[in-house]
């Protein structure tokens, strides 16, 4: 069994849901669970998970369109549950952004070898950061190695994406790095939807203290890029 993890559940079959509450809640895990894709989306926009099992045959929206909007605003692990086994439709959804995947009906003991591998596998990739000096912007103090970021002493909650968002601004402080290079170092993507980095942008200025409109840190120039500096009133550090 993996150490205590922080798990999403997206099921909208409630004896199913309650199987797999019940088994994540005996193994020590933390669990939100909700019935749509919706709410779902709304659960990663506000708090942080280790991990999402994700059903396919949800209400509202088909788990695999919900999958590519997760992956709009979140690299959380997520393994696919679903009674279709064609080969070709599990492809695509590998290939898609899930981690993994479980046919239903599956064991207890099936899903928990398959979120130990899925959990080992984002854990040795969040560890696997070079070691590297803390990065200072102002306030701002950012330490790669050990993915924390403070702001005037005061520790910042945020999520990986936001993390790595961050992180890379802050390497090139005062630089406007293109939304095209954002996509490409961040997301790991050769195209995207703009909207997908205004909206972290966003979740990261509300926890910096600041607005598009006012910004201190963050500074959007329209039809070239981002970039992080100090705010005008403070000399960098």
């Amino acid at each position: 069994m993996p150490p205590m993890a922080s798990v999403l559940v997206v099921e909208d079959d409630q004896f199913v849901r309650s199987a797999l509450i019940r088994h994540l809640t005996e193994a020590s895990h933390t669990v939100r669970s909700v019935g749509t894709a919706l709410e779902a989306l709304r659960e990663v926009a506000h708090f942080r998970f280790d991990l999402v099992i994700l059903d396919l045959g949800l209400p509202d929206l088909d788990g695999s369109e919900a999958l590519k909007m997760l992956r709009g605003i979140t690299d959380v692990p997520v393994i696919i549950a679903t009674a279709r086994d064609d080969e070709a439709e599990i492809v695509r959804l590998l290939n898609d952004g899930a981690d993994d995947y479980l046919t239903k009906p599956f064991s207890v003991e099936h899903l928990s070898a398959r979120m130990a591998a899925v959990l080992r596998r984002a854990r040795g990739t969040a560890g696997e950061a070079p070691p590297s000096n803390v990065l200072q912007v102002g306030g701002l103090s950012i330490d790669p190695l050990r993915r924390q970021a403070d702001l005037d002493g005061a520790r910042l909650d945020l999520t990986r994406r936001e993390f790595d968002l961050l992180a890379f601004l802050a390497g090139r402080p005062g630089v406007v790095v293109p939304r095209r290079e954002l996509l490409a170092e961040v997301w790991q993507q050769s195209y995207g939807d703009d909207q997908t980095i205004d909206v972290h942008l966003s979740w990261l200025r509300r926890k910096l203290g600041e607005t598009a409109a006012r910004p201190r840190y963050l500074h959007t120039l329209r039809g070239v890029g981002v970039k992080l500096e100090p705010p005008a009133a403070e000399p960098p550090r």
